[in-house]
């Protein structure tokens, strides 16, 4: 067998944890980040290019825009749906080794097609829709760290995989605006384009938008193929994983985490376009990347609570500051009788921004643990080898559902812009999606309180 398949693999021992498994499952979770990292900046890239392309020379309206601010997310969460079970199928080295290389399609083709305004809108549909590459990958590198860990380390270590991965999609919103205005590229990425804001005409190289991330595709493709591990134990086919169909808690987790990371990446899909939009006179970019960049950092910070406190009682308490948010959201928002204050709405989706990323932290500490007390539970008069049975399916289980459940999610990257742009189409403003998501919220909050958290839940965690 390759020493790059790991035959016996034990985390939940004590003693195997600390002589061999903890150096292993750490140099595992440091390759797969960086590679999780590039991943959400290329799914999300498309959030700052649609900024521009009008003023370049691109003949596409508001509604044309903000379908390519969305599509990467339909097609990224249609993808996580298949990338949930590939781990447990091809191995965790193999897979993230094929699909952080697949990045380097969408990122070269958006190189291209942007240099030239004569570009269809069908090509740019299409390098839309394959910029979901990147978001596929975050359900196989979530299901593929869940194996490594022990049961008290899962919600530290899936928080730092998951939010400093996340951290992509602020890095890429902050970076881009400004590489897009450098020509040190020029040699090998083109000539500039032509950008006309309010009459004031500069050169913008908008391919640096794509070409910036081939080297680091590069090297995180080389490093997950050197560096990283598969695990013997956790091959399962699509069958044996498709029992999560059958279990009502990966669908109520669906759920629940469409309200935490749905909220997330639809929210980084489209606030710079509501932004532009709602405050003309504000320049998006400047300030679109501070809310993804802080619902980053406090992913861990949600795993690490949720380990100390319980995943169920911190998960309740986050839906209500969600709900309180965009409340707040809708006070700030420019109305008839409102003109509106971009600094009340910007801190208030800061704080949208924060709580997502507790709930993600937390919410993905929950599964694991449902998992593995309903498979024990199942178990509890086998005696130590149905125990043991019970723990290896719990652990295969959680893992697809940690990957199925991120698929779920991740269509509010597209359903969250493009309701913000049917509810201005419509209405002229939009208020009326923001209702919407404030009543998911509260269906949110209800499901946690009756499953979960209240004193007498079915499944306490």
């Amino acid at each position: 067998m390759s020493s790059r398949v790991l035959a016996v693999w034990s985390p939940e021992d004590a003693t195997f944890w600390e002589d061999q498994g903890k150096a292993v499952a750490y140099r595992n979770l440091w390759i797969s980040i960086p590679a999780l990292f590039i991943s959400f900046a290329v799914w999300m890239v498309w959030s700052v290019v649609v900024v521009n392309l009008q003023s370049i020379g691109f003949a596409f309206d508001a509604d044309k825009l903000f379908w390519l601010a969305a599509l990467p997310g339909l097609s990224g969460a249609t993808l996580r749906i298949f990338y949930s079970f590939m781990v447990p199928i091809f191995g965790g080295r193999t897979w993230t080794t094929i699909s952080t290389a697949s990045l380097l399609i969408p990122a070269v083709g958006i190189g291209f097609a942007v240099r030239d305004p004569s570009t269809s809108y069908t090509t740019m549909l299409l390098l839309a829709f394959l910029c979901g590459l990147g978001g596929g990958n975050f359900a196989s590198s979530m299901s593929n760290i869940s194996f490594f860990f022990p049961k008290s380390l899962k919600g530290t270590a899936l928080g730092l995989n998951a939010g400093l991965g996340n951290l992509g999609v602020s890095a890429m919103q902050f970076l881009v605006p400004i590489v897009i205005t450098t020509s040190s590229f020029r040699a090998l990425c083109g000539d500039p384009q032509l950008c006309v804001i309010k009459g004031t005409a500069e050169s913008v190289w908008m391919q640096n938008a794509g070409f910036i991330w081939v080297p680091f595709i590069v090297l995180a493709t080389l490093a997950a193929w050197f560096g990283m591990n598969d695990i013997a134990d956790a091959k399962a086919s699509f069958k044996e994983q498709s029992v999560i169909f059958k279990r009502k808690h990966n669908w109520i987790m669906c759920w629940l985490y469409l309200g935490t990371f749905g909220s997330f990446i639809g929210y980084s899909a489209g606030l710079p376009l509501l932004i532009k939009s709602q405050f003309p006179a504000v320049s998006p970019t400047q300030y679109a990347f501070i809310g993804p960049l802080l619902g980053a950092l406090f992913r861990p910070v949600g795993g690490w609570i949720a380990d100390k406190l319980g995943g169920a009682r911190v998960t309740f308490w986050n839906f209500i500051a969600m709900a309180a948010t965009a409340v707040g959201v809708l006070y700030y928002l420019p109305s008839q009788e409102n003109p509106g204050n971009f600094w009340g709405f910007l801190a208030m989706f800061i704080l949208m921004f924060i709580t997502t990323g507790i709930g993600n932290g937390s919410t993905f500490r929950m599964i694991p643990v449902i998992f593995l007390t309903e498979r024990q539970r199942a178990a509890q008069d086998g005696g130590p080898k149905a125990q043991a049975q019970a723990t290896a399916e719990a652990g295969k289980e959680a893992a697809a559902v940690l990957g199925f459940c991120s698929a779920f999610a991740a269509y509010g990257a597209f359903f969250i812009p493009k309701a913000f742009g049917s509810s201005i189409t419509h209405t002229g403003a939009p208020h009326l999606a923001l209702y919407g998501f404030l009543a998911f919220y509260l269906s949110c909050l209800a499901l946690t309180w009756y499953c979960y958290s209240r004193k007498n839940a079915d499944m306490p965690c």
